[in-house]
């Protein structure tokens, strides 16, 4: 039985912890604040009063501020050198969820809520994040990994493009040195992970299958814990991740939805859903996994076609076939118009082990089960990260 704000405190603890585990925190480094009765805190800080005052100024129920771990600390006060007030990173994440990140230069109870009134964190210099989540602090939480994904993703392409054109300068090839040493560590311990053998009789073994994918997906950080999605295909039913759940907790927010659309149970499913059951259709797979590892994303935002006329709109209109070795990358939105995945991603899968979308992430599939999906995931990420070294090699 719970008892006054104690439900309150476990949600703030799950999600401080879950920073730290997703490699976005240190331990301890987490400060979050939610609003039940009254305002409660994972744990007391002398920037309490600063946050309370933020909490005041808005219509929100939880707050978050933490100093990222390494390379995402040393990424962020590099971005915000100079006069810039705002990070304008180009992958998806960054243009449906967050849009821009806005800088404020002081940890100050004013310029962080005007910042706030617009958008859905602050980055402060020298500090950290702020975030805030209107319903739980689940939201907060989100957006603070994604701010982290996305600060990461610019900082790599841009330093792509500085190199190519021009070159860089001292202070950011010390901050891509500290953060291909992360990276390395981080790579060489991705290996294979136990999941279960395919292939599936029912629905119980199915759901079982997507639950275990869905969490390694997260632990092996190939994915942002709220973002991606997971199906598998049995007879004529795809099951699949709910939108908005969290890959790593998808008991309960797994969809089954008929081929034929017979039953309203996709308006609840992955808004990704078409794309999904049109690899279906074309044959020969029945599990698909999508996340959004960083070096997939970052290889697909960087292109030397230096005056394509479509620039500035290639998530949507590339007209050039475009590969990482044996991997295409396709432009693509989520639905089903014209310039939707279900037109451009189906027929680049066929065949294949996976497909980049542009600035978005990875999608792999399995024969029958998802080992082989998450290997290619895995194999795929390693490979792009290899790209990038080999295009950087010269200043490492």
């Amino acid at each position: 039985m719970y008892g006054v704000g104690d439900w309150m405190e476990e949600l703030l603890r799950k999600y401080a912890d879950k920073l730290v585990r997703h490699g976005l925190c240190d331990e301890g480094a987490p400060l979050l604040g939610g609003l039940d009765a009254q305002l409660t805190w994972n744990r007391r800080d002398k920037l309490c009063g600063v946050l309370e005052d933020v909490v005041d100024g808005l219509n929100i129920n939880s707050i978050l501020f933490a100093r990222p771990c390494e390379p995402y600390f040393s990424i962020m006060n590099y971005l915000c050198r100079g006069n810039n007030n705002v990070i304008c990173p180009d992958d998806t994440e960054t243009r449906t969820f967050l849009h821009d990140i806005p800088v404020c230069r002081e940890f100050g109870a004013s310029g962080m809520v005007d910042a706030l009134r617009r958008r859905k964190s602050v980055v402060v210099p020298g500090h950290g994040i702020v975030t805030f989540g209107v319903v739980s602090p689940e939201q907060a939480f989100v957006t603070y990994s994604s701010v982290c994904f996305s600060m990461f993703v610019k900082f790599f392409v841009d330093f792509l493009y500085c190199l190519n054109n021009g070159g860089v300068d001292d202070e950011q090839v010390r901050v891509l040195r500290g953060a291909v040493a992360c990276c390395k560590k981080r790579m060489e311990g991705l290996s294979m992970p136990s999941l279960e053998k395919g292939v599936f009789k029912d629905r119980g073994e199915v759901i079982d299958a997507i639950v275990s994918a869905g969490k390694a997906t997260v632990d092996y950080r190939l994915v942002d814990s709220f973002f991606g999605n997971v199906s598998y295909r049995l007879k004529d039913t795809v099951y699949i991740s709910q939108t908005g759940s969290s890959l790593d907790e998808l008991r309960g927010c797994i969809d089954p939805c008929p081929m034929d659309n017979s039953t309203c149970a996709g308006i609840t499913a992955s808004s990704e859903l078409s794309a999904h059951k049109g690899v279906y259709s074309s044959g020969g797979n029945m599990a698909i996994l999508h996340g959004h590892p960083q070096f997939c994303v970052i290889m697909s935002l960087f292109c030397e076609k230096y005056d394509c006329d479509v620039r500035g709109l290639c998530h949507v209109r590339c007209p050039h076939k475009r590969f990482i070795q044996d991997v295409a990358v396709v432009p693509g939105e989520v639905g089903c118009g014209v310039t939707g995945l279900c037109n451009t991603l189906v027929p680049a899968m066929r065949g294949n082990r996976g497909v980049i979308v542009y600035g978005h992430g990875l999608f792999t599939v399995g024969k029958v089960d998802f080992r082989d999906a998450f290997c290619n995931l895995v194999d795929i990420e390693k490979m792009c990260f290899d790209e990038f070294l080999g295009k950087v090699r010269g200043v490492l």
